[in-house]
């Protein structure tokens, strides 16, 4: 985990890396030190809990939970991926998140895993007990167990299926995702004037699209920013 101190002024700034990813990550390195040089100290969380062989979307939501703090604490929650849906589900449970920015947020995510894989793929997973995936992070081929998608269908059984976030949110999402299809913020965003979706010519990862973001961010939390 990458700790700084937060404003006693402001509320606390945290970056949640996507799934097979880590706090190292190219976006949060780069949306992280382009706000530390407006003053602004952001925290990368390592969401790889417990493990990344034992994730669970579950324990994500409760490490940003401790991670913003006492009860008069505040945050702002940015999250790339998975890591923008648990910053979503965060904020739907959580009055201490006063704003959102979201990249490519998974929403629908065992939905989505369950059309990748198909029927038989799915069940396959939860015959073997854990599924090989590309892990980025570690820059090798790790295994993920059958139980991350029996605790995100508790999560989304508990929540409902979309987060029912009432606070200021960004979403930057490519029109070229061919991992979370980008019809999904759109069906998010739809009719919630505190949400604004923000579509670029670009696919998941987003990285030809950190420019964008920067300036997006830096419109739509100045508020929070200052001058």
């Amino acid at each position: 985990m990458t700790t700084t101190t937060p404003s006693a002024a402001g509320p606390r700034w945290l970056y949640l890396h996507g799934f097979a990813s880590g706090p190292s990550s190219t976006k949060g390195v780069q949306i992280a030190a382009h706000l530390e040089r407006r003053g602004v100290a952001v925290e990368r969380l390592d969401l790889r809990v417990p493990s990344f062989e034992r994730l669970r979307l579950s324990a994500m939501i409760d490490a940003v939970k401790r991670a913003i703090g006492g009860e008069r604490d505040r945050a702002v929650l940015m999250g790339s991926s998975l890591g923008g849906l648990t910053a979503s589900r965060v904020a739907a449970e959580d009055a201490r998140v006063c704003a959102l920015v979201l990249l490519a947020p998974a929403f629908r995510i065992l939905e989505r895993w369950r059309q990748r894989l198909g029927e038989e793929g799915f069940r396959a997973w939860e015959e073997r007990g854990w599924l090989e995936v590309d892990d980025h992070a570690e820059k090798r081929r790790s295994r993920v167990d059958f139980g991350f998608a029996v605790d995100a269908a508790e999560v989304d059984e508990r929540s409902g299926g979309w987060p029912d976030v009432r606070v200021p949110t960004l979403i930057v999402h490519g029109v070229h995702d061919e991992v979370v299809d980008i019809a999904l913020s759109r069906e998010f965003a739809a009719g919630k004037r505190h949400v604004r979706l923000v579509e670029v010519d670009d696919g998941h990862e987003l990285v030809a699209s950190i420019p964008r973001i920067l300036g997006e961010a830096d419109d739509f939390l100045r508020p929070l920013l200052g001058s």
